[in-house]
């Protein structure tokens, strides 16, 4: 017997493990229906279909998650497969609309774009980059974007808020291809670091009410979408899991723009099983971290920085600027000088941290001598150099420019 089977739709009960459910069309408020499995109960079936209904009732072992939208089977080894079918045959033919949304959408990462398109469409278990599209303006595009990956995958994409995504229980989204927040505003700390766990995890304990946790398969990709372009969610320096496009508003406004580009997601889904991708694999996440790093990203990664951190990093570059040089070399005192003369009261404890942790310096192994810079407001460049002894750091240019 093959080990991928077709689901016998004419029969509207299925029996899974133990347990009996209806299989149902659910109406949408929007038009259209949506599957649902209803669990059942066997005195019921026998009391609306009579006693000998239940042996006629297709019988699976478990339910399994397989993602696949070219070759996609409902049974495998006899186990139900919970994803969806997108049901959208490929054909050939104009999808200038949706070409019109990717272009706006990615910009000048257009290609980049559609390999990420094609990458959910093609390889659905491929580890994907959080994408987080951020804009302050209105009638942006961001929500029809969405919408589209919806209308495209369908029932494996799901819509969350942010107390979703804080529930514990997560057994309505755990087994599907996209995850969507539109207006994301997860910006405590442990958002943070969940949100970067299930982007890269291969496995997750689902949770249901009244049900015991079951580890499965996670292929899940974040698409992010908020209003605020500073602190949407915490990106820290260095990190490679975010994908971050500033949406720009849209020049006109078609109320019948969704509808067009559904009618066309046939003709792309054929373009994109015969167009070739412009990457290869260079990380985790496909994309090499260079490839997804913009402007956008970058500001997000300066606004959550600490407010003593930045006053730090902009009194050593003017000392720089000032003194011409491109390396600083100072003890935590002379930088613990030089801000509180500057008005900025921090701690020490406070500032270590910035320089060991956050900057990632080390101090040299033994009392050496060093030049570093106190204020003197005598000389044209307000800075006089001095010579000191102790176990100093050093700050380059290049890192400060990085940082």
């Amino acid at each position: 017997m093959s080990t991928k089977e077709t689901l016998k739709n004419e029969n509207p009960f299925v029996r899974v493990g133990t347990a009996l459910y209806k299989i149902v069309s659910q109406p949408r408020l929007n038009g259209g229906h949506v599957k649902k499995r209803i669990v059942w109960n066997n005195e019921t079936l026998r009391q609306d279909y009579g006693k000998d209904y239940l042996a006629g009732v297709p019988k699976y072992d478990g339910f399994c998650t397989v993602p696949d939208h070219v070759n996609y089977c409902q049974v495998i080894d006899n186990f139900l497969n919970l994803y969806e079918p997108i049901g959208h045959e490929p054909k050939e033919g104009d999808f200038s609309h949706i070409q019109a949304l990717v272009r706006h959408i990615f910009g000048e990462q257009y290609e980049l774009g559609m390999d990420y398109l094609q990458l959910l469409y093609l390889q659905p278990v491929q580890k994907l980059p959080i994408l987080l599209l951020v804009s302050e303006e209105c009638n942006t595009g961001k929500s029809t974007f969405l919408n589209f990956l919806k209308a495209v995958f369908r029932n494996n994409v799901t819509f969350n808020t942010n107390e979703d995504f804080r529930s514990q229980f997560n057994a309505d989204w755990a087994g599907k291809l996209v995850i969507v927040v539109d207006e994301v505003l997860l910006n405590r700390r442990e958002d943070s670091e969940r949100l970067k766990n299930l982007s890269t995890t291969l496995s997750y304990k689902v949770e249901a009410k009244g049900k015991d946790r079951d580890e499965i398969a996670f292929f899940a990709k974040f698409v992010l979408c908020s209003n605020n372009e500073s602190l949407p969610v915490i990106i820290d320096p260095g990190e490679t899991r975010y994908w971050v496009r500033k949406i720009h508003r849209l020049e006109s406004d078609d109320t019948n723009f969704l509808q067009k580009l559904t009618a066309e997601i046939p003709a792309f889904l054929y373009f994109l099983q015969h167009r070739k991708l412009t990457t290869r694999q260079e990380s985790r996440m496909w994309f090499s971290p260079k490839l997804t790093e913009t402007p956008a990203l970058l500001r997000i990664i300066r606004c959550n920085r600490g407010k003593y951190e930045v006053e730090a990093m902009e009194l050593i570059r003017e000392i720089m600027d000032n003194v011409g040089i491109d390396s600083l070399s100072f003890c935590l005192n002379d930088l613990l000088n030089l801000l509180n003369l500057s008005g900025i009261k921090i701690e020490k404890h406070h500032l270590r941290r910035i320089v060991t942790e956050s900057w990632k310096l080390t101090p040299a192994p033994n009392g050496l001598t060093y030049t570093t810079y106190q204020f003197d407001y005598n000389r044209d460049c307000r800075f006089a150099p001095i010579r000191r002894v102790g176990r100093f750091y050093t700050i380059s240019r290049s890192l400060l420019d990085e940082l």
